[in-house]
């Protein structure tokens, strides 16, 4: 779908403004793509577009044209933010000392229809989001869609804290732009937090949309909201997750950060100094999207691992979406969630062809693999799965790379059947976890506790025989931990390959 975009009463706004300036806009070629007019004591009015800022060099601003505009557009609030009743435009007071107005922003609200298409699958998710990005890329306007969209199209109960009328405009009637959304405003900033407790306690709202989460108290309030099962979509400060993070006042909105002091064994175990940084506690957002460009955003999925691997040193890699110029939506770089190709976890790819999509709970038959193994990883990785004891009523068959080599009469009939059959090498705990976590795409996030009893398992092969074994690739953090496992066991270890494929053999001395 491409995007409608729509001006918000243009006409509105220009009739607030003194006629000379008036006049001057009407006849610019691009007055649909203003943005907005600037208005400063003594200086010449300019004009903002996308490309180009226009000064009327001819038109000196004088306290009589502040004046005509104050008394033509609604009071100004603490914020010094005021409105165009029932429109989305939105002006700014700029004070002296003595509190009179000497500058003025009146910037043009619209309402874009569609702009959420780019998001609209995590929108529907239910997960709580978190938009970041600079000014004037368009947060509040995708804010608008959302509560449009949820309230209209999903029949959701949406509440929309309002602290200077900017998401639906104006006056005590909301804009048509949030749909059928209810509003509430606020009387002051420094109320916002309790305005938004007020919206769950008194309202019952699936949904709550803010805009400018700015304060330790909104952000506790959020947390708050989150807690009681409430979906919250709103903005922040911050262009990015990161900077988020690293934000005092704001960190708690993504888990926040804390000190540990770990035990001596841990930190040897860990290869850290004994002090390190964790996650204080969940994220009240669970996805965080970051707009780069009008067109063009972040998408971070999963919150939670994203900050622990930020903790760790490991750079965040998210989704990324365009909208190219017909309008449709591109993804230009899949997130890393930590899932690694089949064959890189030492997997064979399933025979059937992508494309017919597997049911929610699968049935796995295990041909020549440790059903008590196998039982194991579906409980510990909370896998929608179980196992079946006849190969005709699976949706998966999981086996032995010596098995597959010979082909045995139900192998060739579940192919014949085109069931998806996922092959290993051996019948570790460890190899029969992975292609659970392949078949269903569980984050393996450099499972720490995984990748240590892999080596654990390797370990013990050697000292009862085995001459060498070689692990799965990890992170280099990782394999310092398997390093050290090796050493403690008095082993060989040695790293071999080229990132991103870096893995361990341990052997005897």
């Amino acid at each position: 779908m491409r995007q409608q975009k729509i001006t918000d009463n243009l006409a509105q706004l220009l009739e607030v403004l003194t006629p000379p300036i008036r006049e001057y806009l009407e006849k610019q070629h691009d007055l649909d793509e203003l943005l907005e007019i600037v208005l400063d004591l003594g200086r010449p009015a300019e004009a903002r577009f996308p490309a180009r800022a226009l000064e009327l060099s001819d038109i000196e601003v004088t306290p009589e044209d502040i004046d005509y505009v104050v008394s033509r557009v609604g009071q100004f609030g603490k914020d010094n933010r005021a409105g165009i009743e029932r429109t989305l435009h939105r002006i700014s007071a700029i004070r002296n000392r003595q509190a009179r107005i000497v500058g003025l922003t009146c910037r043009i609200g619209r309402a874009v229809y569609g702009t959420i298409d780019i998001i609209r699958d995590v929108v529907e998710t239910g997960k709580s989001i978190l938009l970041l990005g600079r000014p004037g890329v368009g947060k509040t306007t995708k804010l608008r869609e959302v509560a449009r969209v949820l309230s209209e199209e999903f029949k959701k109960r949406v509440v929309v804290v309002d602290t200077s009328n900017e998401i639906a405009g104006d006056g005590d009637i909301p804009h048509p732009a949030i749909g059928h959304a209810r509003r509430m405003q606020v009387t002051a900033p420094e109320l916002q937090h309790a305005v938004m407790i007020e919206a769950v306690e008194n309202h019952m709202p699936e949904v709550i949309v803010i805009d400018e989460i700015g304060t330790e108290a909104e952000a506790f309030a959020a947390r708050t909201i989150a807690e009681r099962g409430v979906q919250l979509i709103a903005t922040a400060h911050g262009n990015s997750l990161e900077n988020l993070l690293m934000n005092p006042t704001l960190s708690d909105l993504i888990g926040g950060i804390q000190a540990v002091t770990l035990s001596d064994e841990e930190a040897k175990r860990r290869g850290t100094q004994k002090t390190v940084l964790e996650r204080k506690a969940p994220p009240t957002f669970e996805a965080v999207i970051e707009i780069m460009e009008v067109d063009k955003l972040a998408i971070h999925h999963d919150v939670a691992r994203v900050v622990d691997r930020l903790l760790r040193g490991t750079p965040p890699r998210p989704e990324i979406r365009v909208r190219n110029p017909e309008g449709e939506v591109e993804v230009v770089q899949d997130a890393d969630l930590g899932v690694r190709p089949l064959e890189e976890a030492g997997l064979a790819r399933p025979t059937r062809a992508a494309g017919k999509p597997l049911p929610r709970t699968i049935r796995i038959f295990p041909y020549g693999v440790s059903r008590n193994r196998l039982e194991r990883a579906i409980r510990e990785l909370k896998a929608p799965a179980y196992i079946t004891k006849d190969w005709k009523d699976a949706d998966v068959i999981v086996t032995l790379k010596a098995h597959a080599r010979k082909e045995p009469t139900k192998l060739r009939e579940a192919t014949g059947r085109d069931i998806p059959t996922y092959v290993i090498k051996s019948n570790t705990y460890t190899q029969i976890a992975n292609v659970i976590r392949s078949i269903f795409r569980i984050s393996e996030f450099e499972d720490e506790e995984l990748a240590l009893r892999e080596a654990d398992e390797a370990i013990e092969r050697v000292l009862a025989g085995e001459e060498s074994v070689e692990l799965m690739p990890r992170s280099s953090y990782v394999r310092r931990l398997q390093h050290q496992l090796a050493a403690q066991n008095k082993l060989v270890s040695e790293s071999t390959g080229v990132e991103p494929y870096r893995r361990l053999r341990i052997s005897r001395p």
